[in-house]
């Protein structure tokens, strides 16, 4: 079993395109969808969800109205202006403070200084993640709530999730749309794979974020490879990227040409080497020999 993440310096690069087409392509294989801030994969492979499940990544505080004596010490000591009395319906304020849950980080100063130990602080709902079955074989995705965080911890539960399925089921791969940047995130999504490919634009701002997700992968000891998107938009600073990739170990993978067909594979919900067998298709389907190629 060997795990690839496909990952970005930024988000519209096309790596859920790429992994479409992956999921396409390859056999006996497991999809993830960890890109659990702006999940999108699901939008081309119309996963049928199965299963679903709460995704809890911290705590809320809560005020016990019943035992609050008002004193105001959580209001006092919260950095966040969580806690507030709101207004009640005759315009006066209410003789007991309530904690806005969206502004709540979950850092339990409140429930700590209050003297009349009349704040719970309790597991919080952020999100769910599903199990789905979709036309190309298991998914496993998530959808955090509005304003919700710990996504780095949603990341961890759906590749366990991921590999649990390849191994009950005898899979070769786990296919896995990581985070776009170099955060908590996209650390949760590449550690302990076997093999990171970076999707990236022919742009200076594209070569700087290859460069930093290069040192990324390179911390945590991971092989990584590079694809061009869009190459032939400007074959010069895509002859600089796949330079400066070489210098710092990450060997150039393939290159993807322009070509709109891959946005009307996407309104059509579909990968785009289903959607055209035109030269962009063969451009991926190279790319995924090589990807094969580097795991072996």
């Amino acid at each position: 079993m060997k795990e690839i993440v496909v990952i970005s310096g930024k988000g519209g690069t096309g790596k859920t395109s790429i992994v479409a087409a992956f999921a396409a392509l390859a056999s006996k294989k497991v999809l993830a969808d960890c890109d659990v801030d702006a999940a999108d994969l699901h939008l081309v492979l119309n996963p049928k969800i199965e299963h679903r499940k709460d995704f809890s990544g911290g705590k809320k505080a809560r005020i016990l109205g019943d035992e609050c004596i008002a004193c105001d010490r959580c209001i006092e000591e919260c950095r966040f202006d969580a806690i507030h009395y709101p207004v009640l319906s005759n315009g006066e304020a209410a003789d007991t403070p309530q904690v806005t849950p969206i502004f709540c980080e979950g850092c339990g100063v409140c429930a700590r200084v209050c003297p009349a130990e009349a704040i719970s602080f309790e597991p919080a709902v952020n999100g769910e993640w599903y199990t789905s079955s979709t036309n190309y074989g298991p998914m496993v995705h998530a959808r955090l709530g509005m304003a919700e965080g710990n996504s780095g911890k949603l990341v961890t539960q759906i590749r366990q999730e991921a590999r649990d399925i390849a191994e009950r089921d005898d899979l070769d791969y786990i296919i896995v749309d990581g985070s776009p940047g170099i955060g908590c995130p996209v650390i949760a999504s590449i550690t302990g794979s076997d093999l990171v490919l970076v999707v990236t634009e022919p742009t200076l701002s594209g070569q700087h974020d290859l460069l930093r997700v290069a040192e990324l992968t390179t911390h945590f000891q991971i092989p990584t490879i590079v694809c061009v998107n869009k190459w032939d938009l400007n074959p010069d600073i895509t002859e600089q990227i796949e330079g400066e990739a070489k210098k710092h170990g990450v060997k150039a993978a393939g290159r993807i040409r322009y070509d709109n067909a891959i946005t009307k594979a996407q309104i059509m919900e579909t990968s785009i080497v289903e959607y055209t067998g035109g030269a962009v298709s063969e451009d991926i389907k190279s790319l995924w020999r090589n990807v094969i190629y580097a795991l072996e």
